[in-house]
């Protein structure tokens, strides 16, 4: 890696299936950034066991993850393509860091109100703990770059106050991250319900194209689209926010501008045009789920990529976490 790039750090979970919206708003932005980065890009399987998960799947979505990665761009020779429990020091950071951590903080977290609702049966300490980890994980590597959507703010900011709290506590330790709202090539919405953005956790699944999904199961969710009764395709997000969101997908995945797409279903009803929104994701989409396959029938290779990358990680990950230790007295052999 190097020394002149600044330091970019970002994670996935491996929980649920991604959908087009996390591949255009993350994962393609991650291709495009590992080139003037310092990248560190995880699989956040710590991170995933705030909620009850089975073993033999988490196992296999951290593989089938981690595959997708790199069949949609990311490059293991360009970036520490890695697993969070694969480098100790993300846990062993995530301790001393809780000691600089109010619970006040902690309780009006916006996504652990959130989760405590949907778990209420299941309100565990990982669960408010959740930011604090994610802050261990961006200041291991004093990381300057953090590419977060809107409803990462909250998450960031409390990074950024824990890593100034022990600065200002002790002497300047860790790089204080900034956040780059990167701008997704679209806002993809619910093909069900075009208000809510598209999610990978939506009750319906029949809203979301998730980066997994065959051929004629893409085209049927598009057929199934809401649209309107006015049999016009044209952008207005106001009033036609159903066809605006088919028109947004469609621009990003044929590399067509808003206006040039209009102009080619100018006179044409919405069965042709969902057709085709539905045929250029799936074209597009075929090549990676291709890669991805081949890519998780050869586990030695994948394992390979993820035992250097968790090494590259450690090496960086380790230098800090020993600043760390020193600097609040723990003994070290």
């Amino acid at each position: 890696m190097e020394e002149s790039k600044k330091t970019l750090y970002s994670a996935i979970q491996p929980t649920n299936n991604l959908t087009i919206g996390n591949y255009l708003g993350a994962i393609k932005n991650w291709v495009a950034l590992q080139n003037d980065y310092n990248c560190f890009y995880a699989v956040a399987n710590m991170h995933a066991i705030t909620v009850r998960q089975n073993p033999a799947e988490l196992r296999q979505r951290t593989l089938s993850l981690a595959a997708l990665f790199i069949a949609c761009g990311v490059d293991p020779d360009k970036c520490a393509l890695y697993v969070q429990s694969n480098v100790s020091a993300h846990a062993e950071l995530c301790w001393v860091l809780n000691t600089f951590t109010h619970v006040g903080e902690m309780e009006r977290m916006t996504q652990f109100k959130d989760k405590s609702l949907k778990h209420a049966d299941n309100i565990n300490m990982g669960l408010m703990d959740y930011p604090v980890l994610m802050a261990a994980d961006i200041l291991l590597y004093q990381a300057s770059v953090v590419p977060i959507g809107k409803d990462q703010t909250q998450h960031l900011e409390i990074a950024r106050d824990i890593a100034q709290r022990f600065n200002n506590a002790y002497t300047p330790t860790f790089t204080v991250p900034q956040g780059v709202y990167l701008k997704a090539a679209a806002n993809i919405c619910d093909l069900l319900n075009p208000a809510k953005k598209m999610s990978k956790s939506a009750e319906n699944a029949n809203g979301s194209i998730f980066l997994s999904d065959d051929r004629d199961t893409i085209i049927r969710k598009f057929k199934r689209a809401v649209t309107d009764s006015e049999a016009c395709v044209k952008y207005d997000s106001e009033n036609k926010p159903g066809v605006s969101n088919l028109l947004s997908i469609y621009s990003v995945f044929t590399d067509k501008s808003i206006a040039e797409a209009e102009a080619e279903f100018a006179g044409k009803g919405y069965g042709d045009f969902k057709l085709a929104v539905g045929e250029a994701v799936a074209d597009k989409l075929a090549p990676i789920q291709a890669e991805q396959a081949k890519l998780l029938a050869d586990k030695s290779y994948l394992e390979g990529v993820l035992k250097s990358g968790a090494e590259r990680a450690a090496h960086t990950a380790n230098k800090t976490v020993n600043k760390v230790y020193k600097k609040i007295g723990f003994y070290q052999l």
